[in-house]
């Protein structure tokens, strides 16, 4: 079965709770002052079931200008309004404020209920009937239906369920892939569980044991059971009338406006840029003109900045849960009166405003940086996007691969024309100059066919160290020397000196055949062939077990003391040997 919220609209005393209750059966007035006054004061609910395999939640809101907050709190989050306008009073200030915060809010679809049938005589309803039509003309309700009813004597009920399940049906279904959200617009207790919220669930989806997080407070509650339309469910879903049981807070600790949310998702805000559209009439805001703010059920003072082509920077003196795409509702501080409304663009925006930016429309491109975690764009956009190339966590913009992908190769190749002698340039020089985080600098250089990465250095896929003549000549010095050598080799200093090209050439060479491995450097003043190395480790492993002091491998390999203790602290380090007093033991 599918679901629907279905919310009214109109002036004070125009039938709007009346036609509720005719409609639904169920009397939406449950306040003491409400039945004594016989006026709507909070908000009402109530459901019923259309027919069709489509089930409406029921919002009744007051109509006295008084308690026009309310009344915003009621209509964020329905799909169908009705416009109700009385038959014998016609459109009256509460019907405009009301239609006015409708179309602000964003509503897309509705019926005008002409009320109070009974007291009016043809001519007069069907003057009506053209007022109303000429009064949504240009707007969401212009050919929608005008149906005419009463409430007590039910004529035209029937019509208006038939039209109100038509918009049901064709209206899109909300979905239940984004984290959820449900705006409170009220706590109350319940004897034998303790706390409960309602609201209409706006995304995702809510099942007992489930744990949420209760906005701005941050507190994680978990779920003790969900109703949906007065009943006990084993989940409620997007765009239905929920009511939550929850565990471990007091109701009194809740207030209307806060929000349920998924746990560690989203993160509330008090700063941001949106579409700000001012009412016909109303003079341009100024820097920091002081407002009310209405989103979904919340009302926070803040301040508006105009940012110029119909944006604006909204501050908030409190945290509010809101999301790109939320719609609200801006009220004159002082007289309280409805001013404009529009759409947030940007949560957290940056300091500076780019009004280039929020026109282009594009959510995703507007909030993320060259790259931005999964997590970070779920909460800044309020829906699984990835904007961009995936990379573990991080959802990076293709662009900037392939600008810093060009600045690699370019730091690469002017490295190589500079030192040519060495294969390649080391990781952590080349990711600083080029300025590449680090959590990304792998997955980057992968992704660059042209780049090659070899332990710590990096290359041109196309560079190859070309020796001159009497470079080569001098490496075969060097190793040479060091080879002759065996365990009792030169110093480095001295074989260096002698092999022909300048020290800083002759250097890069040594450092050269010691990434190759043909070197083995033991410590800093002594370097080894690897061939005498290899056979030392041989000669050892023969002794596997074997305890020995420096005395018995002296005897072994024929070294002097100055060459024992280094061969004998590198074997440790290599655990070929290990240390026991003064004696070793062959691993």
């Amino acid at each position: 079965m599918s679901s629907i919220i279905i919310g009214t609209a109109g002036h004070i005393d125009h039938g709007k709770t009346a036609l509720a209750g005719a409609l639904t059966g169920i009397e939406t007035d449950r306040l003491a002052e409400e039945k004594r006054r016989g006026i709507s004061i909070e908000l009402g609910f109530a459901h019923l079931d259309l027919g069709g395999g489509v089930a409406a939640g029921f919002v009744d809101v007051p109509g006295h200008e008084r308690f026009v907050k309310t009344m915003v709190a009621g209509v964020t989050g329905i799909d169908i309004v009705l416009l109700v306008i009385a038959a014998d009073e016609s459109i009256k200030p509460q019907t405009r404020e009301h239609f006015d915060i409708c179309r602000l809010l964003g509503v897309r679809a509705g019926i005008v209920v002409l009320t109070k049938r009974d007291l009016v005589d043809a001519d007069i309803l069907e003057l009506v009937k053209m007022e109303a039509e000429e009064f949504v003309a240009g707007s969401f309700l212009e050919g929608a239906p005008v149906i005419a009813v009463s409430a007590k004597t039910g004529e035209g009920l029937d019509e208006l369920k038939a039209a109100m399940r038509k918009l049901a049906v064709d209206s899109p279904a909300r979905t239940s892939k984004q984290p959820v959200r449900l705006p409170i617009d009220r706590a109350f207790a319940m004897k034998g569980f303790g706390a409960v919220v309602t609201g209409t669930l706006t995304a995702g989806a809510i099942q007992p044991e489930q744990e949420l997080e209760l906005h701005p407070l941050g507190r994680r509650l978990r779920v003790r059971g969900v109703q949906v339309h007065g009943k006990p469910a084993k989940a409620a879903r997007a765009g239905q009338r929920t009511a939550v049981n929850l565990s471990g807070i007091d109701h009194t600790e809740i207030a209307r406006g806060m929000q349920l949310a998924a746990p560690g998702v989203l993160r509330s805000t008090q700063v941001i840029d949106c579409r700000l559209t001012l009412l016909q009439g109303v003079k341009p805001l100024h820097s920091r003109t002081p407002v009310h703010f209405h989103a979904g059920t919340a009302e926070v003072v803040g301040t508006a900045r105009p940012l110029g082509d119909g944006f604006a920077r909204i501050r908030l003196r409190e945290p509010l849960l809101l999301l790109p795409g939320d719609r609200f509702i801006v009220r004159k501080f002082s007289p309280v009166v409805t001013i404009g409304g529009g759409e947030v663009i940007e949560i957290d925006p940056p300091r500076k405003s780019r009004v280039a930016s929020l026109a282009s429309g594009d959510r995703a491109a507007i909030v993320m940086g060259d790259a931005m975690t999964r997590a970070e764009l779920l909460w800044r956009l309020g829906e699984p996007a990835s904007p961009g190339v995936e990379i573990g966590e991080w959802c990076v913009k293709a662009a900037w691969i392939a600008s810093v992908s060009e600045a690699l190769e370019k730091t690469l190749a002017q490295f190589h024309r500079e030192k040519p002698l060495l294969p390649g340039m080391p990781r952590e020089e080349l990711r600083t100059r080029c300025k590449i985080p680090a959590h990304l600098f792998d997955a980057v250089l992968q992704r660059n066919k042209k780049v090659v990465a070899q332990g710590e250095l990096a290359r041109l896929a196309t560079h190859r160290v070309q020796l001159q003549q009497d470079e080569e000549e001098a490496r075969a010095k060097i190793e040479n020397a060091f080879r002759a050598g065996g365990l009792a080799v030169p110093g480095q200093r001295e074989v260096l000196a002698a092999c022909g090209v300048d020290g800083t050439r002759a250097a890069i060479l040594l450092n050269t055949m010691l990434r190759e491995k043909k070197l083995v450097r033991v410590s800093m003043e002594l370097v080894f062939h690897a061939s005498a190395i290899e056979g030392l480790k041989t000669l050892l492993a023969a002794k596997k077990g074997q305890r020995f002091n420096v005395g018995d491998f002296k005897d072994w390999t024929g070294a002097s003391r100055k060459y024992a203790i280094p061969l004998l602290e590198f074997l440790d380090r290599e655990r070929v040997t290990r240390r026991d007093g003064d004696d070793r033991i062959v691993l």
